[in-house]
C-alpha cells in the first residue's frame, strides 16, 4: 500500500483506497439499530461485558448490515474484526478454521488458536449462522471458551440460540439475545428520502413496508428502473392487499426483457441458481449471462450452490406468476425440475444428498405439503454412520417412544445388519433420531420369528408378489425424531430423503414397506407419495398396534413415480393410487351405509377424484368387476350399468328417465332436470327417488351374493 506524507511532515499518511470509499458509502447508507450497535460498543469497551452476542431475525431484516456496521464500530475502537460467512463454509470445525486462518492473513500452518490467544481484544462476526447451526455446540464448548477474556463475538442467523446456551449457569452471564425486527418508521422515512423518494410517497411506502428493509430495497429498485425507463418515479400503491407481493410483480414486470423475466421466475423455483440451471432453462448462450444479472440484484446472495433468492422475493415472486399464469408457472417449474430429476439420476453421494433436497424443496408450492414436512429445518439435519455411543442413544429412543419388546427388536437388528442403520445429527454430535431400513431378502428364520414386524411384510411380499432371485425387499422397520418421534421434524426430513434414495438408486427394489405408530394419522402423507396401505402387513408388538404401508417397485418404475410426483409439486391432490394387493380389503358396509354411498357416488359419477375416496371402492360389489381397471374408473362403469338395467322394465322407464338427465346427463340443476322432462317439481323428485332406490336395490343384491345374482 502506498503513503503519503501529512503537510507538517511529521509522519506518513496511508493514502485513501476504492476500499475506504466503499466503507465511507455503506456507513453513509447504514440507518437505525441504534441499540445494538449501543450494545456492541459496550461489550468493546467493557472487557467485564459479556462474551457473546447472538442476534436472530428472519430473513431480509438486516443481519448482514448490522454486522458490518459492528465491524466499522471495531475499527473505530481500534479492533480488528474478523468476519465470516457461513454460507462459503462447510459446517464442520476444520473448515472453519481454515476460513479463519485465511481470513485472518495467517500464513499456511499457522496455529488459529495460538493467533487468537496472541490477541488482546479478537472480535470475531459470524453471518448467516443458520446455515451451520452443527457447529453451535462446537463453537460454545470448544471454540469460544479458549479466547482472551476480553474477545467478543456476535453470531448473526434466523435460528435462536439453542437451549444448552440457557442451561449452562455460565453462559447466563456471557450471553447476550437480540431479536432483530423491522425498521423504526423514522429509520424507513430516511433510507426512502436519501434515495430520493419524494416525501408524498415516503408516507405510503412506510405504511405498505412496516419498515422491513428487503421490502423497502425491493420498492427502491422498482422506482429506480422505472425513472431510469423515463416512466416517472411514481409507483401504484392503492388497492395492495399485500405490499411484498406487489413489490415482487412490479419488480418481474421491469425486468429488461422476458428472458430476464423468465431467469428470475426459474430462480424463484430453484433451491439454488447455478449457471448450469440457467443454460438447462434458457439454452446455453444465456446461461453465463443470466447467471451475471442475477447475481447483481439486491435480493439475490452467492452461497457454495449457487445463487439464492431471498425467502421473502422467492416466495412472493413464486406466488406472482402463479397467479398470474398457471400454466407458465408449470412450464417453469417443469424446467427447474428436469434439472433438479437429471442431477438426482446421475450424480452421487453428496451431489446426489444436494438434488434430493432440492428435490423436496420443490414440494412446497403444494399446501398439503405444508404440514408434510419440517421446512424451517430443512437442511439443518444430517444422516450419519454409526458412531460409538450411538447403539445406546437409539435403544433409548426406542424404550421411550416404543416400549421394552420394540427394544430387544432394535437390538437384535443392531447387532444383524448395523449398516441398515441410519443416525441424525445437527448442532451436536448426539444423535437427534434414526432410520432402520431393514433388508428383509437377508434375514433369515431366526430373524423374522424374533420380529413380528418384519415377519409381517416378509409375509406380506411373498402372499402377493414374491420377489424374484436377486431383487430387494426393503423395510424402513424404525425411524423416529428423539422428540417428536414420528410427527415432522427436522429428523422426518431426512427420513425422506435417505429413503426416497433407496427407491431411486436401490438395484432391483421389489417391496418397499413402512410401518407406523399411527396409521391413521399419516394417511395423507402416504397417499401424497403414492403408498398403499397394506394391512394385512400390520402387526402388533408390545400391545400396540402398528399399522403398514408398501408399495411394489415393479410396478411402476422410479423415473415414472418421479413423473407422477411433480403433479404433486404443482400443487395436485392426492390421487388414489392404485392399492397394492392386499392393501385394501373388503368393506363390510350397512344396507344404511351402502345406500349412501351409492347416492354418493351417482353425485360424483363425473368426478373422478371424488369417487376415488367413495366406500364402494373397498366394497365386494366393485372390487368384483374392478380386474385391471382403476377402481374409480370401476365403480363409474358399474353405477351406469346399475341405472341402465331399469331399461328391463318398462315400468321404470320414468324413473330411468329422471336418474338419466339428473346424474348420466346431468342438467344444471334439478329444477331444469324438472323443466326438461316436462314434469312438475315434485313429481320428479319422486320418480329420482325412486329410481335411485331401485339402484340401491340392484347394486346391494351384488354385494351380498355376487355379480351374477339376478
Amino acid at each position: 500500500m502506498g503513503e503519503i506524507t501529512a503537510r507538517d511532515g511529521s509522519r506518513p499518511l496511508t493514502a485513501p483506497t476504492v476500499g475506504d470509499r466503499l466503507r465511507g458509502a455503506r456507513r453513509r447508507a447504514f440507518v437505525g439499530r441504534t441499540a445494538e450497535l449501543e450494545l456492541f460498543r459496550g461489550a468493546l469497551e467493557d472487557p467485564e461485558a459479556f462474551s457473546v452476542l447472538w442476534v436472530h431475525g428472519p430473513g431480509g431484516v438486516g443481519k448482514t448490515a448490522l454486522l458490518a456496521a459492528m465491524a466499522d464500530a471495531a475499527g473505530d475502537a481500534g479492533l480488528d474484526a474478523v468476519r465470516l460467512d457461513m454460507r462459503s463454509i462447510d459446517p464442520a470445525p476444520p473448515a472453519f478454521a481454515a476460513e479463519l486462518s485465511r481470513a485472518m492473513g495467517l500464513p499456511d500452518g499457522a496455529a488459529v488458536p495460538n493467533a487468537l490467544a496472541g490477541l488482546e481484544r479478537p472480535v470475531i462476526l459470524l453471518d448467516t449462522f443458520e446455515l451451520a447451526l452443527g457447529l453451535e455446540d462446537w463453537l460454545r464448548e470448544e471454540f469460544i471458551p479458549p479466547l482472551p477474556a476480553g474477545a467478543v463475538t456476535v453470531v448473526a442467523g434466523r435460528a435462536r440460540p439453542g437451549e444448552a446456551w440457557r442451561r449452562d449457569p455460565g453462559w447466563r452471564d456471557l450471553l447476550r439475545v437480540v431479536s432483530l425486527r423491522n425498521l423504526a418508521p423514522d429509520d424507513a422515512r430516511t433510507i426512502l428520502g436519501r434515495a430520493g423518494v419524494a416525501g408524498d410517497l415516503q408516507e405510503r411506502a412506510v405504511e405498505l413496508t412496516h419498515g422491513h428493509p428487503l421490502a423497502l430495497w425491493l420498492l427502491l429498485d422498482v422506482l429506480s428502473q422505472r425513472e431510469e425507463a423515463g416512466d416517472g418515479a411514481t409507483l401504484e400503491l392503492e388497492a395492495v392487499p399485500d405490499l411484498v407481493d406487489r413489490l415482487a410483480a412490479s419488480f418481474v414486470a421491469e425486468a429488461p426483457s422476458a428472458r430476464h423475466r423468465l431467469a428470475l421466475d426459474a430462480a424463484a423455483q430453484a433451491r439454488f441458481a447455478t449457471e448450469g440451471l440457467l443454460r438447462d432453462v434458457l439454452g446455453d448462450a444465456e446461461g453465463e449471462e443470466m447467471f451475471a444479472w442475477l447475481r447483481g440484484l439486491s435480493f439475490v446472495e452467492p452461497a457454495p450452490q449457487g445463487l439464492v433468492l431471498h425467502d421473502l422475493a422467492r416466495d412472493v415472486i413464486g406466488a406472482d406468476l402463479r397467479w398470474r399464469d398457471r400454466d407458465a408457472y408449470a412450464r417453469v417449474h417443469k424446467l427447474v425440475r428436469c434439472n433438479v430429476v437429471e442431477r438426482l439420476t446421475t450424480c452421487e453421494g453428496l451431489e446426489q444428498q444436494q438434488a434430493l433436497a432440492d428435490l423436496m424443496f420443490m414440494h412446497r408450492g403444494n399446501p398439503a405439503a405444508l404440514a408434510i414436512w419440517d421446512w424451517e429445518s430443512l437442511g439443518q439435519v444430517y444422516a450419519d454412520a454409526l458412531r460409538p455411543g450411538d447403539g445406546e442413544a437409539i435403544i433409548e429412543m426406542v424404550a421411550r417412544h416404543e416400549g421394552a419388546e420394540s427394544v430387544a427388536i432394535a437390538e437384535h437388528w443392531l447387532g444383524r445388519q448395523p449398516s441398515a442403520f441410519a443416525v441424525f445429527r445437527g448442532r451436536g454430535p448426539e444423535p437427534l433420531g434414526f432410520l432402520a431400513q431393514l433388508a428383509l431378502h437377508e434375514a433369515d428364520e431366526d430373524d423374522l420369528a424374533r420380529d413380528p414386524g418384519a415377519r409381517a411384510a416378509w409375509e406380506h411380499a411373498m402372499r402377493n408378489a414374491p420377489p424374484r432371485p436377486g431383487e430387494a425387499v426393503l423395510m424402513g422397520r424404525f425411524f423416529m425424531d428423539r422428540d417428536a418421534y414420528q410427527a415432522p421434524s427436522p429428523s422426518f426430513n431426512v427420513v425422506t430423503m435417505r429413503s426416497t434414495q433407496e427407491w431411486l438408486t436401490r438395484p432391483r427394489l421389489s417391496w418397499y414397506h413402512l410401518a407406523f405408530g399411527d396409521a391413521e394419522a399419516v394417511a395423507p402423507l402416504m397417499a401424497y407419495i403414492h403408498f398403499g396401505r397394506a394391512p394385512t402387513a400390520d402387526f402388533e408388538v408390545g400391545g400396540r398396534t402398528y399399522g403398514a404401508y408398501a408399495r411394489d417397485w415393479r410396478r411402476e418404475d422410479p423415473l415414472t413415480w418421479l413423473e407422477r410426483m411433480g403433479d404433486r409439486e404443482l400443487g395436485g391432490g392426492p390421487d388414489a393410487p392404485a392399492p397394492e394387493p392386499d392393501a385394501a380389503p373388503e368393506l363390510a358396509l350397512s344396507r344404511v351405509e351402502f345406500a349412501e354411498a351409492v347416492r354418493r357416488g351417482l353425485r360424483d359419477l363425473h368426478r373422478p377424484q371424488a369417487l376415488a375416496s367413495n366406500p364402494l371402492l373397498r366394497a365386494r360389489v366393485v372390487r368384483d368387476v374392478c380386474g385391471d381397471r382403476p377402481p374409480p374408473e370401476a365403480l363409474a362403469e358399474l353405477l351406469e350399468r346399475a341405472v341402465d338395467a331399469l331399461r328391463a322394465d318398462p315400468r321404470d322407464a320414468k324413473l330411468l328417465r329422471a336418474l338419466d338427465r339428473t346424474y348420466l346427463r346431468p342438467a344444471p340443476t334439478q329444477e331444469a332436470a324438472a323443466e326438461l322432462l316436462g314434469l312438475p317439481f315434485s313429481t320428479y323428485r319422486g320418480h329420482l327417488t325412486r329410481g335411485t332406490e331401485r339402484v340401491v336395490d340392484w347394486l346391494w343384491q351384488r354385494e351380498l351374493y355376487g355379480p351374477e345374482r339376478p
